[in-house]
């Protein structure tokens, strides 16, 4: 009977959460109903025309979609593959340090740029790449041309890559520092016993401890496969680089708000949530399986 209280105070405390849960995450659900529908906001849920799978058929019959989503899965991978390898070959060079108080500078500058947003990023790097920005200066005085950098379909996606590696590579290398201290540094005093080198210490210990963690955020990156980053595309596209810079959710945007297609802007939503909602079930089996993570 004394445990009531408590229990009574613990639902409470949670109360706050669940109310925002539902008040943002909930409700706004029944708005997917707008992919079923030729939905104009005078009319409204309940009024607005049933058109049933039209916007889906219509979806695919457009000549950019097949691009818009090769486009997305294509940067999302490179992001994925390159995100993971950075953050592992820096924190393994940066764990070789043994001045401590270089090592946390340095990590703590690489670490920065994942607190900027991309609306401060994107200002940077378009100066950087501009016309007349320091990388060409830097090409016009070593006799090459001047390249037009965020207006190539040939460029665009490696600088999205790139500079989202660069924002966020400082973050994923905690994590592998973090693994890293909980290796026994006896293993390192055995194998140095044993007259192992540092490479073959890194090989036959420090790669192997690391491989689960590796495995783990591998595999729960895989429900990231549609996410190519809204934020960072948005602010450094235009319309020069929609071959190969225009994803899903910009051309959400542009449809729904730009262009008042309603229906068909939420039906390539829904469409992206429902694939997403899949493939982040098949990256928990996976971690489960392969690193025995579960969250339940």
């Amino acid at each position: 009977m004394k445990k009531q209280p408590f229990e009574l105070h613990y639902h409470l405390m949670l109360l706050p959460g669940i109310l925002l849960l539902i008040l943002f995450s909930i409700v706004p659900m029944f708005g997917i109903t707008i992919a079923f529908q030729n939905f104009k906001p005078g009319l409204g849920f309940w009024h607005s025309e049933w058109v049933g799978l039209d916007n889906f058929r219509y979806l695919f019959e457009l000549p950019d979609s097949r691009n818009i989503f090769l486009n997305t899965i294509y940067i999302a991978v490179l992001k994925i593959v390159a995100n993971m390898i950075v953050p592992v070959v820096f924190a393994l060079l940066l764990n070789e340090v043994r001045t401590v108080l270089l090592k946390r500078s340095v990590q703590t500058i690489v670490y920065l740029p994942h607190f900027l947003s991309w609306v401060i990023l994107a200002g940077i790097i378009s100066d950087l790449l501009s016309m007349d920005g320091l990388i060409n200066q830097i090409l016009s005085g070593v006799g090459i041309e001047p390249i037009m950098f965020l207006g190539s379909n040939h460029w665009f996606p490696g600088i999205i890559v790139t500079s989202d590696v660069w924002k966020e590579f400082g973050f994923g290398t905690i994590v592998y520092l973090a693994a890293l201290t909980g290796i026994n540094p006896a293993l390192y005093e055995a194998a140095s016993i044993d007259g192992a080198s540092r490479l073959q210490q890194l090989r036959f210990i420090t790669l192997p401890s690391l491989k689960p963690t590796i495995i783990l955020l591998a595999t729960l990156s895989l429900g990231n496969v549609l996410n190519a980053g809204f934020d960072q595309i948005f602010n450094l596209y235009n319309p020069l680089v929609y071959d190969s810079g225009d994803i899903i959710d910009t051309y959400v945007y542009r449809a729904g708000l730009l262009q008042v297609q309603y229906g068909l802007a939420t039906a390539v939503g829904l469409l992206k949530s429902v694939i997403s909602f899949v493939l982040i079930i098949i990256s928990y089996v996976l971690a489960s399986k392969f690193a025995n993570y579960r969250i339940f």
